[in-house]
């Protein structure tokens, strides 16, 4: 089972549509759109486990230059 997740990220001032640009390259990203709002930069992603995506999230996301923050919300099928 695949799960999926939207990461919402906080980018320095002006820097959201380069983020969103290299965030799309990473594998298991569906999505990446910059948007107006307290958020920067929505993104969709999928992994095959909760583990994997903490790790792309940490090892892989807030590596991108120009991020300030970011929140992961994991999708949940009630």
């Amino acid at each position: 089972m695949t799960v999926s997740a939207y990461v919402l990220i906080q980018t320095e001032v002006g820097k959201a549509a380069q983020v969103a640009d290299e965030v799309s390259k990473i594998d298991g990203v569906v999505s990446a759109e910059d948007v107006t709002g307290p958020y920067d930069v929505i993104v969709r992603a999928e992994s095959d486990s909760v583990d994997d995506l903490g790790k792309m999230v940490v090892s892989r996301v807030q590596l991108i230059d120009g991020i300030t923050r970011t929140l992961t919300c994991p999708v949940v099928h009630l």
